[in-house]
């Protein structure tokens, strides 16, 4: 019998295909300071924070501007973004549907700060998770294990109970750190295997079935040990 009774889902890039719509926002936000954002400082910001986000933005762009009226310069620009519909990670949404019809708990682990979260959940539903985890809620961001670990205390369960979605290196070490395997679906960086870790090209083939026996390898090899 598998240990599977919670699902802890990433939310950009893994259930919402926002990563597109954040570099459209920094683009912008790059553009108001008077200069362009590079492809390889987008690339490196996957995963990350709006604060580190920011201090990599500032340092890109070449230009000295308070850290505070930058991120709120970015907020705007993502928000207005974030108010119409978001599209779907491939898979994304009818994964969601079948964890929850199974009776698995669910929560939201995002390094995106509540104001955003809370327009993103427009297209998510509200009621699809039993926690949401924002950036701006936690002490330590991804990848740290806090964002994880306050989760799995919000839904009452351990990390021998859960299985995190995540696409990103950050998140994914995040994940591991807090002692839960992860279903790891990269999307617009790559990500390094490391053990704990399981691959899949998208979400559209895998199911909760795929999702219990991903939870009970991780089992197995916990008794190897």
């Amino acid at each position: 019998m598998t240990n599977l009774y919670a699902v802890l889902f990433d939310m950009d890039g893994t259930l919402t295909d926002s990563e597109k719509l954040w570099t459209i926002a920094l683009d912008r936000t790059a553009a108001d300071l008077g200069g362009q954002l590079s492809t390889a400082t987008r690339h490196a910001m996957v995963g990350h924070d709006l604060v580190n986000s920011i201090d990599m933005l500032l340092a890109d762009v070449g230009v000295d501007r308070d850290a505070d009226e930058v991120a709120r310069m970015l907020t705007a620009h993502t928000a207005t973004l974030f108010a119409g519909e978001i599209p779907w990670r491939p898979g994304a949404q009818r994964l969601l549907t079948q964890v929850r019809n199974a009776g698995l708990a669910t929560a939201l682990v995002t390094a995106t700060h509540r104001e955003l979260v809370d327009l993103a959940l427009n297209t998510l539903g509200r009621h699809s998770f039993d926690a949401v985890v924002c950036g701006d809620e936690v002490s330590a961001n991804k990848p740290d294990p806090e964002p994880y670990r306050r989760a799995m205390q919000l839904l009452g369960m351990a990390a021998g109970q859960s299985l995190a979605i995540e696409d990103s290196p950050n998140g994914s070490a995040s994940a591991l750190a807090a002692g839960v395997p992860v279903l790891v679906v990269p999307s617009e960086v790559e990500v390094p295997h490391r053990p704990g870790m399981t691959f899949a090209a998208s979400l559209t083939d895998v199911d909760v079935d795929d999702l219990r026996l991903i939870r009970s390898a991780a089992d197995a090899q916990d008794r190897t040990r």
